[in-house]
């Protein structure tokens, strides 16, 4: 036999190589040092010392009163903390940054942001570490800031930025003064870049999304990607040809994935601005609605996939890819994973963005809107079946309780408000056809499985040793209605400022100012608030109300004048006939859940699922309710699911930890089976994704309980586990 040493010698360092990848990507999997576990965004560890076995035994370790909890519950935590080294980051209800002791919970300092969010829409989601060579810094977002932190004094880093740093409505393309800019979720670190993006307002005149790296030792930026291409980029023939100038949108809210071995940033965006009418975008609107893989180093477009063409259902890309690994036919694909609101699973080739299962066109309806043209087709996965439901049937109406009647769904929600019609009334008069029907003037329209699912922003978790990928899901119908806005024509000041409102903040307030779930009614302002303060508050916001700052003083004073009836109430007459691309002849209410006069979603349950979904082979394994109603249970009803935001994590020990869910309970399922084999009643509800991580030789599991989604108490707790 011939033995040639030169390719033995090769041979043995290609196989020491690959076993020193294996330990390095194992050890990461150890540690939680970077949001949602890894940069590829896993929600995996390969700690398994809390098990199937003993997950019965774990008890608190530790708890940590994190500050500023709002008494008026409107305050809200969704972070997912990192640990580096003995010590755990995070932001508390007010978007402080602290730094604890990950061992027992004793706070070490903690840093006030200088930026006054609104507590509401100003939530955070997690942190970054970059190592400086020094003491290392924490990046994270407090409204319109990028901060750089010194890890271990807690300072500000005076060199990063302006005195430390970034205001996100800079470098955008348009004056930031009248942007809004700001960040919830953190964006990817490779090497000295930051890569970020953003949230923005999502009616008409929105900022626009581009992504941005920055320099983070000076805060300079680095590149800029257009996700709404300017003249000779490409896609800008996707867009009317000075959509560039006016329209918004496009962003990436919900964070991003990091391929460092090969330089690739995955970054989702959403939906491009106004999101419901797009007569003023007419074309497929790239780079909104996609997956865009781009070079970290230069953001140059390697591939990108568009999900919905020419959106006008506000599909955003909800969460951060899976990157992952997929055994097809005895071949093994580095590829990623994305999943949607509508409930799907797209699979991509990392390197070439082919499909690594088939995704086909589909016909969907043309919309009866005037200036609106719906693209004629949408892409739809054929081989993995979606993990949420996709229409809501006549047979799918919940009949838990035969002849419910419908609430008032487009009043503040209130058990005691109820329609005259039952369910099925309101189901036969309601367009409940499925995904993409574009919304209408001449008859209601169910969104399903509703604004707020399938996946959110918690996210899927990925098992690399199975190939698994884990995402909970939410399955609640909404209903929305256009409103045809009368061409404004003369001289009355609260015409033209219901012209205004109907554009900017009818989609949540209603068009006839009854508001929606928790968001309130606007017709007794006049008890409250004068023009003075009520401009205040359009102009700057409060609570969950973004400001609109693209809004000039007379059109503020307009809405202000029709809120609070006055015909007082002067401006210049000459804005009536200022000519606006974003002045647009249809808003969208929605009258917000379906719901039967019990204050349970219209459809039959799951109202909320978690799912585990084999990669390897397409195919959806197990899907279990995820929550329950006790009242309902103990009237003998099976576990219904509740609507649920915050994502899993995945543990080498067989567990799946996840809170998530509205009755304030944090669960432990077999990863396996589904089956729900422990869980712990919160303080508040777990509304943000888990963590676990090792501490000499010891297992811990932390989750913020900050609850106040969905209308459940606030809190300021963050609560580790461990064995005894």
């Amino acid at each position: 036999m011939f033995f040639n040493k030169k390719i033995f010698l090769i041979t043995l360092l290609l196989i020491i190589n690959s076993c020193n990848n294996d330990l390095n990507n194992e050890e990461s999997f150890l540690k939680w040092n970077e949001y949602l576990g890894d940069k590829g965004r896993s929600h995996y560890s390969s700690l398994k010392e809390i098990n199937l076995k003993n997950i019965d035994s774990i008890k608190v370790a530790w708890t940590y009163n994190s500050g500023d909890l709002d008494k008026n519950n409107k305050s809200q935590i969704q972070c997912s903390p990192i640990v580096i080294d003995s010590i755990l980051y995070g932001t508390n209800p007010k978007i402080k940054l602290f730094a604890i002791n990950a061992k027992n919970g004793n706070e070490i300092w903690k840093f006030n942001p200088d930026d006054k969010v609104a507590p509401g829409w100003g939530v955070n989601r997690g942190v970054l570490y970059w190592d400086d060579n020094e003491n290392g810094r924490i990046i994270y977002t407090s409204g319109k800031y990028i901060y750089a932190i010194d890890a271990i004094s807690g300072k500000i880093e005076k060199t990063f930025g302006e005195n430390g740093k970034i205001d996100l409505r800079k470098n955008l393309g348009r004056p930031f003064e009248t942007l809004i800019a700001i960040s919830n979720t953190p964006g990817v670190i490779y090497k000295n870049i930051l890569i970020q993006g953003t949230r923005v307002h999502e009616g008409p005149g929105a900022s626009p999304g581009h992504v941005r790296a920055y320099d983070l030792k000076t805060g300079g930026l680095i590149w800029r990607f257009n996700t709404i291409p300017e003249p000779g980029e490409f896609g800008y023939e996707t867009w009317p040809k000075d959509a560039w100038k006016y329209i918004g949108g496009a962003n990436s809210w919900s964070g991003m994935t990091l391929d460092e071995d090969n330089g690739i940033v995955y970054i989702p965006t959403g939906s491009a601005s106004y999101d419901f009418y797009g007569g003023n975008r007419k074309g497929k609107n790239l780079f909104a609605n996609s997956l865009l893989a781009l070079d970290v180093s230069t953001g140059e477009r390697k591939w990108h996939f568009q999900f919905v063409h020419h959106d006008l259902w506000d599909r955003d890309l909800p969460a951060p890819p899976n990157l992952v690994e997929v055994n097809k036919n005895g071949k093994k694909i580095k590829a990623v994973a994305q999943i949607t609101k509508s409930g799907h699973v797209f699979v991509f080739d990392r390197f070439t963005g082919e499909h690594i299962f088939p995704v086909e066109e589909f016909p969907f309806p043309k919309s009866d809107l005037e200036g609106e043209e719906a693209w004629p087709t949408q892409p739809l996965p054929t081989k993995i079946p979606p993990f949420a439901r996709q229409k809501f049937s006549k047979d799918l109406i919940n009949d838990m309780f035969p002849n419910s009647m419908a609430l008032l769904a487009w009043s503040p929600l209130d058990k005691h408000k109820k329609s005259n019609e039952t369910i099925e009334e309101v189901w036969e008069r309601l367009n409940t056809e499925g995904q993409f029907q574009p919304p209408s003037d001449k008859i209601e329209t169910v969104t399903f499985p509703g604004l707020d699912g399938g996946g959110e922003w918690g996210g899927a978790g990925y098992d690399p040793k199975t190939g698994w990928l884990y995402v909970n899901s939410n399955e609640m119908p909404w209903i929305s209605k256009a409103n045809k806005i009368e061409k404004f024509e003369g001289e009355n000041v609260k015409k033209f400022g219901k012209s205004i409102y109907l554009q900017q903040c009818a989609r949540c307030h209603g068009a006839g100012l009854d508001g929606m779930g928790t968001i309130p009614g606007l017709k007794k302002l006049a008890l409250k608030y004068n023009v003075s303060k009520l401009s205040s508050v359009i102009s700057k916001g409060k609570g969950t109300m973004m400001p609109l700052p693209h809004l000039n003083i007379p059109q503020i004073n307009a809405i202000s004048a029709y809120l609070l009836n006055d015909d007082e109430i002067e401006i210049d007459k000459s804005s009536f006939n200022d000519l606006d691309p974003n002045a647009l002849p249809y808003s969208i209410s929605f009258y917000g859940r379906f719901m039967d006069e019990n204050g349970y979603p219209a459809v039959k349950p799951p109202w909320g699922t978690l799912n585990a979904i084999d990669l390897n082979k397409g195919e959806l394994v197990w899907q279990v309710p995820l929550g329950e109603y006790d009242e309902l249970t103990k009237k003998g009803f099976t576990k219904t699911g509740t609507e649920n935001y915050g994502g899993p994590i995945v543990t080498a020990g067989g567990l799946i930890f996840i809170g998530a869910t509205n009755d304030e309970y944090f669960r432990a399922f077999n990863k396996d089976s589904g089956e729900e084999i422990w869980r712990y009643k919160l303080p508040a509800g777990g509304y943000a994704t888990p963590i676990t991580y090792q501490l000499d030789g010891k297992q811990y599991v932390v989750i913020a309980c900050g609850g106040g989604k969905m209308g459940t108490k606030s809190g300021d707790k963050y609560i580790a586990f461990t064995l005894p």
